[in-house]
């Protein structure tokens, strides 16, 4: 890259924790943020009752009452996590910003799909003047960004991606692009989603795509394992403060970790589906570990897409095997979705959370629920327990409905 970016902030909210110390010790500690859904659409009958639900969330105590009554629940939540990743950066505090340089792209994989259901219930038993009026803006997926520039006054690139699941891992990757283009000399990135409704939760069982074991909601999300029946639906938001290494230092910035490269793909094979032999993953990930010009040998953790889905599982690991060879039963892969479930369009920036702070302490947080290996999945999932390693490269996967597949590719700061 011409230019070398940094991390300088982050702020979650997660069924972990609203903040990102307490997130991470609990992702080290092996705890599962899975539990029985309070939503009240919910079926009855619905074959998959559990999820990563944020229940110590009030947005109106949090933000601002007009705010919170005019915004989706994703947005409240992308809200927060700026503020926070924000205020951890210094940025708020940096007398010499210059705000026309300072963008924010925060992906959302459905936006506001609560409001769009819950307005079509209003529209056909009411009529149309019982719509809410702040409807579209409070249903479309951009209107996160929109907030939270507009509460900051940042005036650079403004925009949301909208690529399922890897929705956030690829609006860090395009507010990269903006960076090294010159067109801002900071970006507040990542990823929010508040899907665990009713009817999102319907659409995805209807797919088969939920795991069901309810009796036991903590052990429901094991990724690689080999009695995994599907993903646990979650909700949350993970975001970043990236920004040039010169602009970090200049205004005496703490940095977490460098990002060194990025990757993406698409697998022109299936609208659900992954490719059964990894091979759109397999681009994505050797294309991050081209632009960071190391070797796949360099690479000593891989923060993995890992849904706990019998398919996507499988293919990721043959996508690993295709990009490392004989080298891949020597890396350590972990999934923060077997603790925490999978949040849809903010994975890719809760991850890179965990990510970036596994780098900083060289703490590997586990992959829970390891209880009975899966021949094709053989590899080493950091099993059940956290561990202590020093790692310098890092990977993060993250895939999406329709074959979007987007890796970064993360660098442990030593300080120079």
């Amino acid at each position: 890259m011409n230019k070398r970016i940094v991390v300088t902030g982050l702020g979650v909210v997660t069924s972990l924790g609203l903040e990102v110390e307490e997130y991470f010790e609990n992702l080290i500690k092996g705890k599962s943020g899975i539990s029985y859904l309070e939503v009240e659409d919910l079926d009855q009958d619905s074959p998959s009752k559990i999820g990563g639900q944020v229940k110590n969330f009030n947005a109106e105590e949090i933000l601002d009452r007009k705010i919170a009554r005019r915004t989706d629940r994703y947005t409240h939540f992308a809200i927060y996590a700026s503020r926070k990743a924000i205020e951890d950066s210094g940025l708020n505090n940096y007398t010499g910003l210059d705000k026309e340089r300072v963008g924010v792209i925060i992906g959302s994989g459905i936006g506001g799909g609560l409001q769009f259901y819950n307005n079509s219930v209003t529209f056909f038993k009411e009529g149309r003047r019982k719509v809410n009026p702040n409807f579209i803006s409070m249903s479309i997926a951009d209107t996160a960004s929109a907030y939270v520039s507009i509460e900051n006054g940042y005036r650079g690139p403004n925009y949301t991606a909208v690529s399922a699941c890897a929705s956030a891992n690829h609006s860090i990757i395009v507010s990269i692009m903006h960076i090294l283009n010159g067109d801002a000399d900071v970006m507040i990135t990542g990823g929010a989603e508040a899907a665990l409704n009713g009817l999102c939760i319907a659409g995805f069982t209807q797919i088969d795509a939920l795991s069901t074991r309810n009796d036991a909601p903590e052990k429901a999300s094991r990724p690689f394992d080999k009695n995994r029946d599907g993903f646990v639906i979650a909700e949350g938001a993970g975001i970043l403060v990236i920004e040039t290494l010169e602009h970090a230092l200049k205004r005496g910035a703490k940095i977490y970790a460098e990002i060194v490269g990025y990757g993406v793909s698409g697998d022109a094979y299936h609208h659900v589906a992954p490719c059964s032999d990894g091979s759109g993953a397999t681009i994505a990930m050797r294309n991050a570990i081209k632009m960071a010009g190391i070797k796949p040998e360099d690479v000593q953790l891989i923060n993995a897409h890992g849904t706990s889905t019998p398919l996507g599982d499988k293919a990721e690991v043959l996508a690993i095997k295709n990009v490392f060879g004989e080298y891949a039963y020597k890396l350590k892969v972990n999934s923060t979705k077997s603790m925490i479930g999978h949040t849809l369009g903010a994975a890719g920036g809760v991850e890179a959370v965990a990510v970036v702070k596994m780098l900083e302490t060289g703490k590997i947080h586990p992959t829970i629920n390891q209880e009975e290996p899966d021949p094709e999945c053989d590899l080493d999932f950091v099993p059940n327990k956290s561990i202590e390693m020093d790692v310098e490269y890092a990977l993060s996967n993250s895939f999406g409905f329709g074959g979007h597949n987007a890796c970064i590719a993360f660098k442990k700061w030593r300080g120079k």
